[in-house]
């Protein structure tokens, strides 16, 4: 299995969608981090499982909380592009690939 790395900016929005769930209701936001580690586990064991969603990325739908896993298959790595909401500015995150 390759490595999975997180984009800097990915990590920064899954922390502040944790933060987010936690003052909502307290244990929300670690449903969500382990949500989003099962799915990078998933995504680990088996990448092309995945849907395409743009040219060169894939996507994990968390469904319980609407959040899209993004990433690109590397040669040497699996990089998590973004974390993000899956109704809130698509393609904000373009820019990282």
């Amino acid at each position: 299995m390759k490595p999975v790395e997180f984009h800097p900016n990915a990590t920064a929005e899954l922390d502040a969608a944790v933060g987010y769930y936690e003052q909502c209701a307290p244990g929300l936001g670690i449903d969500l981090r382990k949500d989003v580690e099962t799915a990078v586990q998933k995504i680990q064991a088996a990448p092309l499982r995945c849907s395409p969603y743009t040219k060169r990325t894939r996507r994990f739908l968390i469904r319980r909380f609407s959040y899209l896993v993004v990433f690109l298959e590397l040669a040497d790595k699996i990089l998590i592009v973004a974390v993000a909401h899956g109704k809130r500015h698509p393609g904000y995150w373009h820019d990282r690939i």
